[in-house]
């Protein structure tokens, strides 16, 4: 015998129940997991020996350096986990596994106390939204940026960017040494000064010879002649 609201759907009176599509799926299909936190680095957790990677956020490199407004170098990267280490190091955490980066990390978002994890470090600024991958926290890397919190007060390079520079040699290990070692398709050794005509674009490569020097009689010691230009 047809129920009331079978027969009602076959004259369109009565909709049956959507189901559920692939977003909702994937939320169900999730897997959760707990425990204390250990900082490794201002967007890394061990979580109870799991290694997270937090999605949606990315933070400075633990060796970056940054400007603070009257151009004074400081450790960045440093900070940034000293400052999260003081608010969640030892906390209990609740995370969402998302899958994983290419590190073979587990993606997850984590909350401590019912507060997003990702969030807080987005709105104290101390890692930037990682657009590329998620949307989440734009609003409150903005709403950091409009007040100054964090490194939103300072002279940053974004961490992806200074991965690449740092990836390709570009950009100097020790902010003292930045004079570029550089060795020619000839065999020439060349110092590149910062401020010369081909500084910026120079990659140094160890791998090859190539090396950074603290001053200029440091090169010529070491049998570098300085670039033309």
């Amino acid at each position: 015998m047809l129920s009331v609201c079978s027969i009602l759907v076959l004259f369109g009176w009565c909709a049956p129940e959507p189901a559920p599509d692939a977003a909702q799926k994937g939320a169900q299909n999730r897997i959760s997991f707990s425990g204390r936190i250990h900082v490794i680095d201002g967007d890394t957790f061990d979580v109870s020996g799991v290694r997270v990677r937090l999605q949606g956020v990315d933070a400075p490199e633990l060796d970056q350096v940054c400007e603070t407004e009257q151009g004074v170098p400081f450790a960045c990267g440093q900070w940034v986990v000293k400052e999260i280490r003081a608010r969640f190091q030892g906390q209990v955490a609740r995370c969402q596994d998302l899958g994983r980066d290419r590190y073979d990390r587990v993606l997850a978002t984590c909350d401590v106390a019912g507060q997003d994890v990702g969030q807080v470090l987005v709105s104290e600024g101390w890692a930037y939204a990682y657009r590329q991958y998620s949307m989440a926290y734009d609003l409150d890397e903005k709403a950091a940026a409009v007040n100054d919190r964090g490194l939103h007060a300072a002279r940053v390079q974004s961490p992806a960017q200074f991965r690449k520079t740092r990836v390709i040699g570009r950009f100097p290990p020790d902010r003292a040494c930045a004079i570029k070692g550089n060795i020619s398709t000839t065999g020439t050794r060349i110092y590149h000064m910062p401020g010369q005509k081909n500084y910026d674009r120079t990659g140094i490569r160890p791998e090859d010879g190539e090396r950074w020097f603290c001053s200029e009689a440091e090169a010529k010691g070491a049998g570098w002649r300085a670039a033309r230009r």
